[in-house]
């Protein structure tokens, strides 16, 4: 079903196309409409934030950038998402690296495990050389990445036990996303990866039948996940980040000061969204701590130890792209003090 509803879409994406080109060559210069498509629910941050760039694009372009956004998956999402824009609908497309990585292999290694050890080195790794050379690989495939700095929080342990290290982790039990690189890494932890929808998640450990999942702070609160697991144990195995997407093609259409416009209030967005991340991290950390739960550090260098072999087990990533991170990390490291 979601297949044909996207192509569906994409068919009369393209034929709006049409017809705004023929609009503009008979002189009358017709607004664009562009879905924008997304799996975040309304109500989460990230959500919000996007729909205050997109409403300060159409103000400031008078309404002829016209952006929807179309949060909780009501349109196509995932790899059905990029495949909008590859096919060059009018269309954004909001995923993590990793979806990105089924086009440019190495933009999926960005998402790997235990890589950032903030928000700050995240941004500056967008910033440098080396992914504006995956971007322009990206380009030549058919996406354009408008911007890659929306994060939406660090992943940790929840269960109902303090984890330290990786002996700490055998054998339990711990729900994943149906994700080869989750699954990869969560075994290279020490755990016993359970590939469980999440709505189930939350029955699944009051039962007994997982001992436990990886996700943020917001999600724990947020979700209630802190009446059923008592303990969060701070891995920032993975950072969680998104980037959006749209055609080539169709960004030529714009006029520069268009271009400039999205531009600059997706930045502004993705500034915004940062700031109140770090805001909410410490909220909800607080929150969390009043209703029980309880915070430990973990021994990091273990567990990047233990999960860098998972990077060679994707034979489509470039030989050493761990390395080749590493070492871009280290530089922006010493940058940074």
């Amino acid at each position: 079903m979601k297949k044909l509803l996207g192509t569906v879409l994409t068919a009369t994406a393209l034929l709006v196309g049409c017809g705004e080109a023929d609009n503009q060559t008979a002189g009358t210069a017709a607004p664009i409409d562009l879905n924008m498509s997304l799996v975040f629910s309304p109500n989460e941050l990230l959500t919000q934030e996007l729909v205050k760039a997109t409403d300060m694009i159409r103000e400031r372009t008078d309404g002829a950038v016209n952006i929807k956004v179309f949060p909780g998956g009501q349109l196509p999402v995932y790899k059905d998402n990029l495949e909008q824009v590859v096919n060059g609908a009018n269309w954004i497309a909001v995923e993590d690296l990793s979806y990105l990585g089924d086009y440019v292999p190495d933009f999926a290694a960005l998402a790997g495990p235990m890589l950032y050890n903030t928000y700050d080195e995240y941004l500056a790794m967008m910033k440098t050389d080396y992914v504006a050379g995956l971007k322009a690989q990206a380009e030549a495939k058919g996406i354009k990445v408008l911007n890659a700095d929306y994060m939406f929080g660090f992943r940790h342990m929840i269960t109902n036990k303090e984890i330290v290290n990786s002996e700490d982790m055998k054998g339990m039990r711990i729900r994943v996303p149906q994700s080869q690189l989750f699954i990869s890494t969560l075994k290279a932890m020490g755990a016993a990866p359970a590939a469980l929808p999440f709505p189930e998640t939350y029955a699944g450990v009051q039962q007994g039948v997982v001992d436990g999942l990886e996700g943020s702070i917001l999600t724990m609160y947020s979700t209630k996940i802190y009446e059923v697991a008592k303990h969060m144990s701070l891995t920032k195995h993975f950072l969680g980040t998104v980037g959006l997407y749209i055609s080539p093609s169709v960004w030529d259409r714009f006029t520069p000061d268009q271009q400039q416009i999205i531009i600059e209030e997706l930045n502004a967005g993705a500034k915004s969204n940062t700031a109140e991340l770090v805001k909410l991290d410490q909220e909800y950390t607080e929150k969390l701590e009043a209703l029980g739960v309880t915070f430990n550090e973990v021994n990091s260098e273990q567990f990047n130890q233990l999960t860098a072999e998972v990077y060679n087990q994707f034979p489509s990533w470039s030989e050493g792209v761990h390395a080749t991170i590493m070492n871009e990390l280290a530089t922006i490291r010493a940058d940074q003090g």
